[in-house]
């Protein structure tokens, strides 16, 4: 086992007491709220922000509070992926400046992504800010703001180094019944469009003991469904010299009583093994849905990426995971304008977007990082990056729709996630996804039980829409309407 790694992991949780003295220092703070950009990582990170600032005696605001305004502290957790993430962190706290001048006892504080890779700069930019802390800070939060508010100046804590993983935090989780896992931090692709390892650095694998462990908790808490994170999933275990770490651990999965769903994401296609579609096949609890980034068709543009597989090993992947699964939902990422995408390379895009019959992309057009390769290297127009992000997206649009009419008349199982959902005239509809992840609305019949969030409900899917399902169903006419607790 790594011993670096060892030295993190073999911690006990970080107890709210431990966080550096904030449990007596922070009671009776006030009221927060946590604004979150980015990815489903991030997301995970203000869960624990959250924790450690309610451990610190901050309260979450409720929507009163949110209504007015009133608020003792803002938090805003970054995204460094685009370029337009620095114009909206920079927009927001612009905008919470009227906050502050209106209440300058408030405190506004930075996280995330781009708090780690501008730093310094954030204060001088913006001076009305309190406290500045790195991906690897979480747990300082509660103790810079203490200073930033006893010394009347900004608090920047910015570490290159992991000294214990986010999950060892306490975390306030954001939905009873569905959680997020990390599994690991950072990356090791060094792919020339990304910012993500340097500001998230080098990938850290947890131990499969301590995952596992999270989980039961998560479960024993109410958790039917969870998601493994990390940046790269499938070479989860590589710096334990095991690389079936990550099928292992889905298999496992199968093993946790109560749990019902697990997904994961991100996979990187150059370490996707065959050992990872079994295991996804063959685990019951394993959902049949897959997010594995594209980023573009074109050979020779995966090559400037410097991504380490081509569409043919991409497409091979998709092939084996639908004769393992044929009920598999696989959506991906793909970059509109890359530097140097001549109309060819774009073409090829288009071609391997027909024939992979996504159910969903993610599409972006590109945008230049400082710091990266790619941004240096010449751009294309934006106009003509414009013309074929419209067109693909077009495309995608109509690849979707066409797979989510094939639902139509088929039974689903959902698991319901909100009951105040779309309303019309006749019936009250709860909303959930379906097992592979498709988002489905089902209209309770008139004397039919009514489900309650975190139920599983299996209906007959009577209408595709453009994004989603509907299902209406009609039992006197046999249509399938069931609840399981």
């Amino acid at each position: 086992m790594n011993e670096d790694m060892m030295t993190i992991e073999e911690r006990n949780p970080i107890s709210a007491d431990a966080l550096t003295g904030e449990r007596e220092s922070g009671r009776g703070k006030g009221v927060f709220a946590i604004h979150t950009l980015g990815c489903q990582m991030n997301v995970h990170d203000s869960e624990c922000i959250s924790g450690v600032l309610q451990s610190a005696g901050y309260v979450p605001a409720d929507e009163e509070h949110t209504k007015n305004g009133d608020y003792d502290l803002i938090v805003l957790n970054t995204c460094a992926v685009r370029e337009n993430a620095t114009e909206r962190m920079y927009g927001t706290l612009g905008r919470w400046a009227r906050y502050k001048h209106r209440h300058p006892n408030m405190q506004i504080a930075v996280g995330g992504c781009m708090a780690q890779k501008d730093r310094e700069r954030i204060t001088n930019r913006v001076p009305w800010v309190d406290a500045v802390f790195g991906t690897k800070n979480i747990g300082s939060l509660p103790r810079l703001l203490d200073e930033a508010r006893q010394s009347g100046k900004a608090q920047v804590e910015i570490s290159r180094d992991l000294e214990y993983f986010p999950s060892q935090l306490p975390t306030a989780r954001a939905s009873r019944i569905s959680s997020w896992v990390s599994i690991s931090v950072g990356c090791n692709n060094t792919c020339t469009f990304c910012i993500v390892p340097a500001v998230r650095g080098k990938e850290r694998d947890r131990r499969p003991g301590a995952v596992l462990d999270e989980i039961r908790r998560c479960v024993d808490d109410g958790a039917k469904e969870i998601t493994l994170l990390g940046q790269n999933v499938n070479s989860y275990g590589y710096s334990m010299g095991d690389r079936m770490a990550f099928s292992r651990l889905l298999r496992a999965c199968g093993e946790i009583e109560g749990l019902e769903r697990v997904r994961f994401t991100s996979p990187h296609p150059a370490a996707f093994t065959d050992d990872v579609i079994a295991a996804m096949a063959e685990t019951p609890n394993v959902m049949h849905q897959l997010h594995m980034p594209l980023q573009s068709g074109s050979d020779r543009i995966l090559r400037a990426m410097r991504r380490s597989y081509r569409s043919a090993k991409f497409m091979d992947i998709l092939r084996k995971v639908r004769e393992a699964m044929p009920d598999a939902q696989i959506s991906t990422d793909i970059i509109v304008g890359f530097p140097g995408e001549s109309d060819e390379d774009f073409e090829r895009t288009m071609q391997v977007v027909e024939e992979a019959r996504f159910s969903s992309a993610f599409t972006f057009e590109y945008s230049p990082r400082p710091g990266t390769p790619a941004a240096v290297m010449d751009q294309v127009p934006h106009e003509v990056v414009r013309e074929r992000y419209d067109r693909l997206h077009a495309l995608q649009e109509r690849i979707t729709a066409e797979g989510l009419r094939e639902f139509e008349g088929r039974d689903v199982e959902v698991m319901v996630s909100a009951t105040q959902g779309k309303r019309d005239e006749e019936t009250h509809r709860v909303t959930g996804r379906e097992r592979n992840g498709v988002l489905v609305h089902i209209g309770v019949p008139e004397g039919g039980p009514q489900p309650q969030v975190g139920d599983f409900v299996t209906a007959t899917v009577t209408r595709a829409a453009a994004h989603y399902l509907i299902a209406d169903p009609d039992t006197k006419a046999g249509q399938t309407y069931a609840v399981r607790h």
